[in-house]
């Protein structure tokens, strides 16, 4: 073992794209996946847009037995899995099956399946709900399908620190790494866009009220009122280098350089993420200065973003490093939100392509910040950090480099 835990393989579930490819070249146009939300009818509530997932091909592939016990965001993450393991070019029994773990972050499991299992409850009564109401709405849900559903034995567990837990999972397969696992799933896939979910939402406050997809949800921006909920993350797979290479694996995105958590006293307080990006940076034994992009938590709420341009500033310097945004494309996810920030991070250091910031202008961005806003930029990437704040407090934050 080398002892260098580095990413082998993407897999990616977004409002603007199914698969690392067709997402990652949606980012790059600045394409956004934003829309009117057309799950169920939302005129009643303070929200009207959201990222939303289509139905793809790929979750029509899966087998028959899964589609009853499985909620439609879990259904997602096995697709996001799959994709994930055939571009790290595993196969089911190329690896001992207890060396084989999964981790994944979930605010709420398999939320819609509960939701329509309770109406029936209520409804027409107990004997129609589902037998698989059991799981099937457990935060645990989606670690347990991948594990089951692929045969992997080894470690597993779930982090439940919204969209802080993309990047928790991330430091989570490391440590099981370091300590012999040979190969590790991990990611987070989440969205709660049902009646229930965005009821939830909304009760927080923090979503956007505009009704145009393209003004709704605008991170930085002096008019910024809000986010999108929307649904979707990435799936990763972790491995020591020495055996990556060992085995000959296509190819190796970026090493896990990094990772810090912390947690704020208050609502509202950044000093977590400033001392997250600060341990991160410390763990990987680099300074500031040799970081090449940031990929911002971005909050979309004025006093929210107020406090991460702060505390970018604190670490950075005013405008010394680039930072994006491109969740403004998908919305939040939850706690898949940063495991896809993850991805796209990844898929930057191997281009040498920063992904724009869209919907916020150049003339209304925090100027505290150089913003990569309207257009790709093309730039020499070998290190990246990657933040997230979760609802309650959770801070974290990433240190991805090039290989």
């Amino acid at each position: 073992m080398s002892g260098q835990a580095v990413v082998t393989g993407l897999g990616v579930t977004a409002p603007n794209g199914i698969g690392a490819h067709e997402y990652w070249e949606a980012v790059r146009d600045g394409r956004s996946g934003i829309g009117p939300i057309t799950r169920f009818d939302a005129s009643g509530y303070p929200v009207a847009v959201a990222g939303e997932i289509p139905e793809c091909p790929a979750e029509r592939e899966l087998p028959e037995r899964l589609l009853p016990q499985s909620d439609r965001v879990t259904r997602l993450a096995l697709v996001a899995a799959e994709q994930a393991l055939r571009d790290a070019a595993i196969k089911a029994g190329d690896l001992p099956e207890y060396q084989m773990g999964v981790v994944t972050a979930s605010t709420s499991g398999g939320l819609e399946f509960g939701q329509r299992e309770l109406q029936k409850l209520w409804g027409s009564g107990w004997r129609d709900v589902s037998a698989y109401m059991s799981f099937a709405w457990y935060y645990a849900v989606h670690t347990g399908q991948i594990s089951i559903h692929n045969g992997m034995r080894g470690p597993g567990g779930v982090l439940a620190s919204e969209q802080s837990g993309g990047l928790d999972t991330l430091a989570f397969a490391r440590r099981k790494i370091r300590a012999g696992t040979t190969m590790m799933v991990a990611g987070g896939v989440d969205g709660t866009l049902c009646p229930y979910g965005v009821a939830i939402q909304s009760a927080s406050r923090e979503l956007s009220p505009r009704t145009d997809p393209a003004s709704a949800y605008l991170p930085f921006d002096a008019d910024a009122d809000g986010c999108v909920p929307g649904e979707g993350g990435a799936i990763l797979i972790v491995e020591d280098r020495a055996d990556a290479e060992g085995r000959g694996v296509p190819q190796i995105y970026g090493a896990v350089a990094g990772h810090g958590a912390a947690f704020d006293p208050e609502p509202g307080c950044a000093d977590g993420l400033h001392r997250a990006a600060r341990t991160a940076l410390d763990d990987a034994g680099l300074p500031p200065a040799a970081v090449d992009v940031v990929f911002a938590d971005a909050a979309g709420r004025r006093d929210l973003d107020d406090g991460e341009a702060t505390a970018l500033t604190r670490l950075f310097g005013t405008r010394a490093v680039p930072v994006t945004a491109p969740k403004s494309m998908t919305g939040r996810l939850l706690s898949g939100g940063a495991a896809l920030d993850l991805a796209t991070a990844l898929l930057a250091l191997r281009d040498g392509v920063i992904p724009p910031t869209v919907g916020t202008r150049p003339g209304r961005a925090d100027d505290r910040l150089d913003l990569v806003v309207d257009e790709p930029r093309p730039a020499e990437i070998r290190t990246a950090l990657v933040l997230a704040r979760g609802r309650g407090g959770f801070a974290s934050a990433a240190v991805l480099t090039a290989p």
